[in-house]
Formats: structure tokens, C-alpha cells, sequence
């Protein structure tokens, strides 16, 4: 739903399963991560996101639960060679991750390079078609990270018009990284920009119910958030329907 207060309809389990709880921070430690995934299981969240190098841990915390491992690809700058994100995937998937957050090749697309650009992410969507069969896993997800912070709008309609391209699932606003992280404005925008079958994620900066929410009702269809436990706490407490 696009418009409207969706929240006043919205149930605490419906959600939390918009919620992709996130841990990318580069002090987190072995025993942070573990917690994220118990967090996650508790509250049935759609999806942990973590660095790489953890994604094998969290696969195994999170074996029989609802709750699918998402990991980061050319994090978060986006500026690997195609080669080496490639490799990224192929690492990521044998690991345990199902849902892979690519970062956009940033600078070449703001040196106008957008063929490149368009390759790449079209090559790496493709590698993990062909990784994620190989594996005998069905429903990868690939979502490609623009980082609206450094784009104009111009430049983020262009930007998910290449995503489209690529048979990518998901536009995200944000790594987390950046002087700003996701608002309703942009999220609206790619939302209108975006095709049927593309979904908008917000990430960065959504610290509250009502930033939660405010975002949903602009058009995202997954939140990436690291005050997730908190945010449920206040839709528990009334702010969403039991």
C-alpha cells in the first residue's frame, strides 16, 4: 500500500517480517551476532544482515527457524572489481546467505559510466541465478544498494531504471554509511520509479516506530534496522495491532 496510514491495519507479525535485522558494524564481535540471531528468531523477523564473515555462523544459529541470512557484497563503498564481487557471491552462498545486499558501483556511476554500471550488476545478478541453482537453493533475493545520499533524483530514477535491468528484486536506499540514510521522499520516489516486481528496501537512520513506519507507508516492503528489537517493543506496546 502506497498510500494511506498503513500502520492503523498493519499487525505486529506482519512487521516484523518487513524487517531485515542488521549488524554491520566493524566492532561487532562473535557473541553481538549470536545475540542478533536469537533476537531474530525470537521476533520472526524476515532476515539477519551481516558482514560475510559471519554468515556461516548465522546460517547455523538460525538452521531451522523462519528467519534467512542476508549478507553485503562490495560493502559498502561498492567499488570491487566485478570479478572479485562475483567471487563475493559465489563465497556468500556456500556460506549460508540467501539474500544478498549488493553495493552499486558508486563512483562509476557518478562519472556517468552507466554501462558499466548496468553490466555489472546484470553479470552479478546473473552469477547469483547460476550460484544460487548450483546450490539448490531456490528463492535467492538480490537487492542493489544505490546510496541516495550522493545521488540526485534524477540520477535515482536512472539509477533503479539499471536495477530493473539487471532482474535485481529489491532498490535499497542506503548502506548506513553515508552523511544520510533513508527518507520518505526518496523512498516514494524509487517506489514510483520502480516496476511491478521490484521492491523498495529502507535502511539507515530508522530508529523509531513511527520513522518505521513513515517509510512503509512512502512504499518499502523491507526495513534494514539495527534498533529492531526496540521498534518491536513499541509496536508490541500499541503501536501496531496484536
Amino acid at each position: 500500500m502506497r498510500e494511506g496510514r498503513r500502520e492503523l491495519g498493519m499487525r505486529v507479525r506482519e512487521f516484523a517480517k518487513m524487517v531485515d535485522h542488521t549488524l554491520l558494524k566493524p566492532d561487532a564481535t562473535e557473541k553481538d551476532f549470536r545475540r542478533l540471531c536469537g533476537e531474530a528468531a525470537e521476533h520472526h523477523f524476515a532476515a539477519v544482515c551481516v558482514p560475510p564473515c559471519f554468515a556461516r555462523l548465522c546460517a547455523g544459529e538460525l538452521r531451522g527457524t523462519d528467519v534467512k541470512v542476508a549478507t553485503v557484497i562490495s560493502f559498502p563503498f561498492g567499488n570491487d572489481t566485478t570479478a572479485v564481487k562475483a567471487m563475493a557471491v559465489r563465497d556468500a552462498i556456500s556460506s549460508g546467505a540467501s539474500e544478498l545486499d549488493v553495493v552499486m558501483n558508486v563512483s562509476r556511476f557518478l562519472s556517468g559510466d552507466f554501462s558499466f554500471v548496468a553490466e555489472e550488476l546484470s553479470s552479478v545478478t546473473q552469477e547469483v541465478g547460476v550460484v544460487a541453482m548450483n546450490n539448490g537453493l531456490n528463492d535467492a533475493v538480490v537487492k542493489v544498494i544505490i546510496e541516495t545520499a550522493y545521488l540526485t533524483d534524477e540520477m535515482k530514477r536512472l539509477a533503479v531504471q539499471i536495477i530493473a535491468s539487471s532482474d535485481a528484486d529489491f532498490v535499497k536506499t542506503s548502506t548506513g554509511f553515508a552523511p544520510t540514510g533513508a527518507t520518505a521522499h526518496d523512498v516514494a520516489l524509487l517506489r514510483k520509479e520502480a516496476p511491478e516486481g521490484i521492491a523498495v528496501k529502507a535502511s539507515g537512520g530508522i530508529r523509531t516506530l513511527e520513522d518505521a513506519m513513515e517509510l512503509v507507508n512512502a512504499g518499502a516492503s523491507r526495513l534494514g534496522m539495527s534498533a529492531s528489537v526496540s521498534i518491536m517493543e513499541e509496536a508490541g506496546n500499541g503501536g501496531l495491532q496484536e
